[in-house]
């Protein structure tokens, strides 16, 4: 499965030297990663929020873009 295309997701942003240059909500220090590593162990979408400081926009923006980014068609086939 080829990596997803972060960059056309309009609520994140990779900065070089922020974070290691990893994949973090726009204008904070909050790898996109952790919604799905907490969502994977059991967490709900309250809970992330109540730990990190994400929207409940964003984390659906980031949710919906990764669904809708398995919809896209795949190069060669």
């Amino acid at each position: 499965m080829a990596a997803l295309d972060w960059s056309k997701c309009p609520v994140v942003e990779s900065i070089p030297g922020k974070v290691g240059g990893a994949w973090v909500f726009k204008n904070t220090r909050t790898p996109v990663a952790i919604v799905f590593e907490n969502l994977e162990d059991g967490m709900t979408i309250d809970e992330v929020m109540e730990q990190f400081p994400v929207t409940r926009a964003q984390v659906t923006a980031v949710l919906e873009f990764a669904a809708r980014s398995l919809d896209a068609p795949v190069p060669g086939r």
